[in-house]
């Protein structure tokens, strides 16, 4: 299941959503998601909060996701802290980059495996 904010769409307000969501227009306000797809047309003004995020459009605010793949096309203009992070030849940061550990990335809970339950 997912959502998605089409390119005729312009959001002014925190954007939530449970499940997986795809942007493709333009949003001023928060974006928290599970998983996170940003079209190359996207512009996403606020942070971003989100488990695993693809951008390819771009970020002008703060971005905090365990998986973060900066494709060659993005743009983010703001910090960045990330568990795991690929950055794309031409893909652009300016901002700081922050390593954290994985449950705490993205603010998000971790389920503990089996082993750990047990």
């Amino acid at each position: 299941m997912f959502s998605v904010i089409g390119p005729d769409m312009a959001v002014t307000g925190d954007v939530r959503a449970t499940a997986d969501l795809h942007i493709d227009g333009n949003i001023e306000g928060d974006v928290h998601c599970g998983n996170l797809v940003q079209g190359s047309e996207s512009r996403i003004v606020g942070g971003v909060t989100a488990d695993t995020a693809r951008i390819a459009g771009t970020i002008e605010g703060s971005v905090r996701v365990r998986h973060l793949t900066v494709e060659r096309s993005a743009k983010i203009i703001g910090d960045v802290e990330y568990a795991d992070i690929t950055i794309e030849n031409g893909g652009h940061v300016d901002g700081r980059l922050k390593r954290t550990a994985e449950p705490a990335a993205a603010g998000l809970h971790a389920v503990p495996t089996q082993e750990q339950a047990a």
